[in-house]
Protein backbone atom coordinates (compact mmCIF):
# COMPACT_ATOMS: atom_id res chain seq x y z
CA UNK A 1 0.00 0.00 0.00
CA UNK A 2 1.21 3.51 -0.84
CA UNK A 3 2.93 5.33 2.02
CA UNK A 4 0.64 7.89 3.60
CA UNK A 5 2.09 11.41 3.80
CA UNK A 6 1.78 13.54 6.93
CA UNK A 7 1.33 17.28 6.66
CA UNK A 8 1.83 19.11 9.95
CA UNK A 9 -0.16 22.31 10.48
CA UNK A 10 1.81 24.81 12.58
CA UNK A 11 -0.94 27.46 12.92
CA UNK A 12 -1.40 27.10 16.66
CA UNK A 13 2.25 27.58 17.45
CA UNK A 14 1.59 31.04 16.03
CA UNK A 15 -1.60 31.29 18.12
CA UNK A 16 0.46 30.88 21.29
CA UNK A 17 3.01 33.41 20.04
CA UNK A 18 0.35 35.96 19.22
CA UNK A 19 -1.23 35.66 22.69
CA UNK A 20 1.71 37.68 24.02
CA UNK A 21 2.44 39.69 20.90
CA UNK A 22 6.11 38.73 20.82
CA UNK A 23 8.30 36.50 18.67
CA UNK A 24 8.06 33.22 20.61
CA UNK A 25 7.27 30.43 20.08
CA UNK A 26 8.31 30.73 16.44
CA UNK A 27 6.15 28.70 14.02
CA UNK A 28 9.07 28.53 11.57
CA UNK A 29 11.16 26.79 14.22
CA UNK A 30 8.25 24.38 14.71
CA UNK A 31 8.14 23.72 10.97
CA UNK A 32 11.86 22.93 10.87
CA UNK A 33 11.48 20.57 13.84
CA UNK A 34 8.49 18.91 12.17
CA UNK A 35 10.58 18.40 9.03
CA UNK A 36 13.31 16.76 11.12
CA UNK A 37 10.74 14.58 12.91
CA UNK A 38 9.18 12.90 9.88
CA UNK A 39 6.64 15.37 8.49
CA UNK A 40 6.26 15.22 4.71
CA UNK A 41 4.91 18.75 4.42
CA UNK A 42 3.99 21.87 6.39
CA UNK A 43 0.54 23.45 6.34
CA UNK A 44 -0.12 27.06 7.35
CA UNK A 45 -3.41 28.97 7.13
CA UNK A 46 -3.03 32.67 6.43
CA UNK A 47 -6.37 34.00 7.60
CA UNK A 48 -7.95 37.30 6.62
CA UNK A 49 -7.69 38.53 10.25
CA UNK A 50 -4.13 37.14 10.70
CA UNK A 51 -5.15 35.55 14.00
CA UNK A 52 -2.19 33.16 13.92
CA UNK A 53 0.03 32.84 10.83
CA UNK A 54 1.33 36.18 9.51
CA UNK A 55 2.48 37.30 6.09
CA UNK A 56 6.06 37.30 7.35
CA UNK A 57 5.67 33.71 8.55
CA UNK A 58 4.83 32.64 4.99
CA UNK A 59 7.91 34.39 3.63
CA UNK A 60 10.14 32.81 6.26
CA UNK A 61 8.60 29.35 5.88
CA UNK A 62 9.18 29.42 2.14
CA UNK A 63 12.87 30.16 2.73
CA UNK A 64 13.42 27.85 5.70
CA UNK A 65 11.91 24.46 4.89
CA UNK A 66 12.87 21.90 2.28
CA UNK A 67 9.63 19.92 2.39
CA UNK A 68 6.51 21.23 0.60
CA UNK A 69 4.55 24.17 2.02
CA UNK A 70 0.77 23.93 1.78
CA UNK A 71 -0.85 27.37 2.09
CA UNK A 72 -4.43 27.19 3.35
CA UNK A 73 -6.29 30.21 2.02
CA UNK A 74 -9.68 31.72 1.47
CA UNK A 75 -10.76 32.29 -2.13
CA UNK A 76 -10.26 36.07 -2.12
CA UNK A 77 -8.29 38.44 -4.37
CA UNK A 78 -5.99 39.31 -1.45
CA UNK A 79 -5.08 35.69 -0.73
CA UNK A 80 -4.73 34.88 -4.41
CA UNK A 81 -2.18 37.68 -4.80
CA UNK A 82 -0.23 36.47 -1.75
CA UNK A 83 -0.23 32.88 -3.00
CA UNK A 84 0.97 33.87 -6.46
CA UNK A 85 3.79 35.91 -4.93
CA UNK A 86 4.83 33.29 -2.35
CA UNK A 87 4.51 30.43 -4.86
CA UNK A 88 4.05 27.61 -2.32
CA UNK A 89 4.08 24.00 -3.42
CA UNK A 90 0.35 23.78 -2.74
CA UNK A 91 -2.68 25.90 -1.91
CA UNK A 92 -5.72 24.48 -0.16
CA UNK A 93 -8.89 26.51 -0.68
CA UNK A 94 -10.94 26.63 2.52
CA UNK A 95 -14.09 28.45 3.62
CA UNK A 96 -13.43 31.21 6.11
CA UNK A 97 -15.57 33.26 8.48
CA UNK A 98 -14.15 35.82 10.90
CA UNK A 99 -16.32 34.59 13.79
CA UNK A 100 -15.38 30.90 13.57
CA UNK A 101 -12.87 29.40 15.99
CA UNK A 102 -11.62 26.99 13.37
CA UNK A 103 -12.67 25.89 9.89
CA UNK A 104 -16.16 24.54 10.44
CA UNK A 105 -16.70 22.51 7.29
CA UNK A 106 -15.88 22.12 3.65
CA UNK A 107 -16.18 24.79 1.02
CA UNK A 108 -19.28 24.62 -1.19
CA UNK A 109 -17.65 24.10 -4.58
CA UNK A 110 -21.01 23.39 -6.23
CA UNK A 111 -22.62 26.62 -5.02
CA UNK A 112 -19.53 28.81 -5.53
CA UNK A 113 -18.26 27.27 -8.75
CA UNK A 114 -18.29 30.44 -10.85
CA UNK A 115 -16.46 32.45 -8.17
CA UNK A 116 -13.88 29.74 -7.52
CA UNK A 117 -13.09 28.89 -11.13
CA UNK A 118 -10.86 31.89 -12.01
CA UNK A 119 -9.00 31.68 -8.70
CA UNK A 120 -8.27 27.98 -9.11
CA UNK A 121 -7.32 28.57 -12.74
CA UNK A 122 -4.72 31.20 -11.86
CA UNK A 123 -3.19 29.05 -9.12
CA UNK A 124 -2.98 26.02 -11.41
CA UNK A 125 -1.47 28.13 -14.20
CA UNK A 126 1.21 29.29 -11.75
CA UNK A 127 2.21 25.68 -11.08
CA UNK A 128 0.71 25.57 -7.58
CA UNK A 129 -0.97 22.28 -6.63
CA UNK A 130 -4.54 23.24 -5.73
CA UNK A 131 -6.69 21.28 -3.32
CA UNK A 132 -10.29 21.94 -2.34
CA UNK A 133 -11.23 21.39 1.31
CA UNK A 134 -14.65 19.74 0.97
CA UNK A 135 -17.16 17.53 2.69
CA UNK A 136 -17.04 13.84 1.66
CA UNK A 137 -19.82 14.30 -0.90
CA UNK A 138 -19.90 13.12 -4.52
CA UNK A 139 -21.33 16.38 -5.88
CA UNK A 140 -18.50 18.35 -4.26
CA UNK A 141 -15.96 15.89 -5.66
CA UNK A 142 -17.39 16.15 -9.17
CA UNK A 143 -17.41 19.95 -8.96
CA UNK A 144 -13.80 20.04 -7.69
CA UNK A 145 -12.70 17.94 -10.63
CA UNK A 146 -14.63 20.17 -13.04
CA UNK A 147 -12.85 23.21 -11.54
CA UNK A 148 -9.52 21.73 -12.54
CA UNK A 149 -8.28 21.18 -8.98
CA UNK A 150 -6.13 18.03 -8.95
CA UNK A 151 -6.54 17.40 -5.21
CA UNK A 152 -9.30 17.41 -2.61
CA UNK A 153 -8.95 17.32 1.16
CA UNK A 154 -11.89 15.59 2.81
CA UNK A 155 -13.13 17.25 5.99
CA UNK A 156 -12.92 14.70 8.82
CA UNK A 157 -14.21 16.98 11.58
CA UNK A 158 -17.68 15.46 11.86
CA UNK A 159 -16.17 11.97 12.02
CA UNK A 160 -13.67 13.07 14.65
CA UNK A 161 -16.39 14.55 16.86
CA UNK A 162 -18.81 11.61 16.59
CA UNK A 163 -18.93 8.44 18.67
CA UNK A 164 -20.14 4.88 18.25
CA UNK A 165 -22.38 4.01 15.33
CA UNK A 166 -22.52 7.62 14.16
CA UNK A 167 -18.75 7.69 13.84
CA UNK A 168 -18.75 4.42 11.90
CA UNK A 169 -21.34 5.81 9.51
CA UNK A 170 -19.29 8.95 8.92
CA UNK A 171 -16.15 6.90 8.41
CA UNK A 172 -17.99 4.97 5.70
CA UNK A 173 -18.89 8.25 3.99
CA UNK A 174 -15.21 9.25 4.01
CA UNK A 175 -14.19 5.86 2.62
CA UNK A 176 -16.79 6.00 -0.15
CA UNK A 177 -15.88 9.59 -1.05
CA UNK A 178 -12.18 8.76 -1.15
CA UNK A 179 -12.82 5.80 -3.43
CA UNK A 180 -15.09 7.79 -5.72
CA UNK A 181 -12.69 10.72 -5.87
CA UNK A 182 -9.75 8.49 -6.73
CA UNK A 183 -11.83 6.79 -9.43
CA UNK A 184 -12.50 10.15 -11.15
CA UNK A 185 -8.82 11.05 -11.09
CA UNK A 186 -8.46 13.19 -7.95
CA UNK A 187 -5.69 12.87 -5.38
CA UNK A 188 -7.33 12.41 -2.00
CA UNK A 189 -6.19 14.04 1.24
CA UNK A 190 -8.02 14.26 4.57
CA UNK A 191 -7.86 16.21 7.78
CA UNK A 192 -9.44 18.08 10.69
CA UNK A 193 -9.83 16.86 14.25
CA UNK A 194 -7.59 13.81 13.88
CA UNK A 195 -5.95 12.43 17.04
CA UNK A 196 -4.04 9.36 18.18
CA UNK A 197 -7.39 7.73 18.99
CA UNK A 198 -9.16 8.23 15.67
CA UNK A 199 -6.44 8.55 13.03
CA UNK A 200 -5.88 4.90 12.21
CA UNK A 201 -9.34 4.23 10.79
CA UNK A 202 -8.87 7.12 8.35
CA UNK A 203 -5.22 6.29 7.67
CA UNK A 204 -6.27 2.78 6.71
CA UNK A 205 -8.38 4.01 3.78
CA UNK A 206 -6.15 3.05 0.83
CA UNK A 207 -7.29 5.85 -1.50
CA UNK A 208 -6.11 8.61 0.85
CA UNK A 209 -2.62 9.88 0.07
CA UNK A 210 -2.07 12.53 2.76
CA UNK A 211 -3.35 13.56 6.19
CA UNK A 212 -3.05 17.12 7.52
CA UNK A 213 -2.95 17.35 11.31
CA UNK A 214 -2.13 20.35 13.46
CA UNK A 215 -4.05 21.41 16.57
CA UNK A 216 -3.80 18.02 18.28
CA UNK A 217 -0.07 17.72 17.64
CA UNK A 218 0.64 21.21 18.95
CA UNK A 219 -1.46 20.44 22.03
CA UNK A 220 0.35 17.16 22.66
CA UNK A 221 3.66 18.96 22.28
CA UNK A 222 2.99 20.75 25.59
CA UNK A 223 3.27 17.40 27.36
CA UNK A 224 5.59 15.30 25.20
CA UNK A 225 7.38 17.69 22.86
CA UNK A 226 6.62 18.34 19.21
CA UNK A 227 9.11 15.83 17.82
CA UNK A 228 7.75 12.97 19.91
CA UNK A 229 4.14 13.90 19.10
CA UNK A 230 4.82 13.89 15.36
CA UNK A 231 6.81 10.66 15.52
CA UNK A 232 4.01 8.90 17.40
CA UNK A 233 1.44 10.07 14.85
CA UNK A 234 3.74 8.94 12.05
CA UNK A 235 4.01 5.49 13.66
CA UNK A 236 0.24 5.14 14.02
CA UNK A 237 -0.26 6.10 10.39
CA UNK A 238 2.36 3.62 9.23
CA UNK A 239 0.82 0.85 11.34
CA UNK A 240 -2.58 1.53 9.79
CA UNK A 241 -1.09 1.25 6.30
CA UNK A 242 0.83 -1.92 7.13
Amino acid sequence: MTRLRLGVNIDHVATVRNARGGAFPDPVRAAILAEQSGADGITAHLREDRRHISDDDIVRLTAAIKIPLNLEMAATPEMLAIALKANPHAACIVPEKREERTTEGGIDVVGQFSRLQPIVGQLVAAGIRVSMFIEPDRKQLDASRALGAPVVELHTGAYANAVGAAQEKLLKHIHNAAEFGADIGLEIHAGHGLTYDNVQAVAGIPHIRELNIGHFLVGEAIFAGLAESIQKMRTLMDEARA
